[in-house]
């Protein structure tokens, strides 16, 4: 049987993902967790601090799980096609629901915002390792930011979540955009020595207009 504190986390990371930062409280959660209320300020001393250690244990299981399939990228393309499994098996388990619930509610209390930014600086970590994997030698190594494009990718999936409640065709369509970017940047590696030259420079030379402007 799980202890008491593994308890206590499930049960806040399933408010989280039903009822939302709103839902969450010691009562709701105890009830959930079928413990006494009194043991979630035993165990981790407030209401947020509870919050806090249950989204970073969801974040870290999940980031964990996929690593496996992140290995197995090769091309942004082929990153973007495990980013949209990977974003509707979150969906369906909860998890994006619990990161945008965390950042709206991060919004107006630091306190909330600590576990949202952990769990964001954590995909963006194993984004990252991907991102600069696939465009080593890529004619957009030299012009892209690998860290920069990792928030860009991490910051689009949580987005979604809160899209897809308003306008899921919409969401789709978004999806479809960041795509079909990846597939340009994998035609352009596929090209052939002299066009790569002519974009090269072309790119290189975008970008130092680009940095001189700011």
């Amino acid at each position: 049987m799980p202890d008491t504190k593994t308890k206590l986390i499930d049960a806040t990371i399933d408010v989280l993902r039903t009822d939302g930062i709103t839902g969450v409280s010691a009562r709701v959660v105890a009830a959930r967790a079928d413990v006494n209320q009194a043991l979630v300020f035993y165990h981790f001393g407030t209401l947020t601090g509870l919050i806090d250690t249950a989204a970073r244990h969801a974040v870290d299981a999940s980031a964990d799980h996929y690593r496996a399939a992140f290995a197995e990228v090769e091309s942004l393309s082929a990153l973007l096609r495990t980013g949209r499994e990977l974003h509707a098996a979150e969906q369906a388990s909860g998890n994006v629901a619990l990161m945008a619930q965390l950042m709206a509610g991060g919004q107006h209390d630091p306190k909330l915002a600590a576990p949202a930014r952990y769990g964001m600086t954590r995909w963006v970590d194993e984004i990252e390792t991907v991102i600069d994997r696939v465009l080593r030698g890529s004619l957009l190594a030299d012009v892209s930011d690998a860290r920069g494009l990792s928030r860009i990718v991490c910051a689009s999936f949580i987005g979604l979540e809160l899209y897809d409640g308003v306008d899921p065709e919409g969401g789709t369509a978004a999806l479809d955009a960041l795509t079909q970017l990846a597939q340009v940047s994998d035609a352009i590696d596929d090209l052939g020595p002299v066009a790569r030259r002519a974009v090269s420079a072309r790119l290189k030379s975008g970008s130092r207009r680009a940095q001189r402007k700011t």
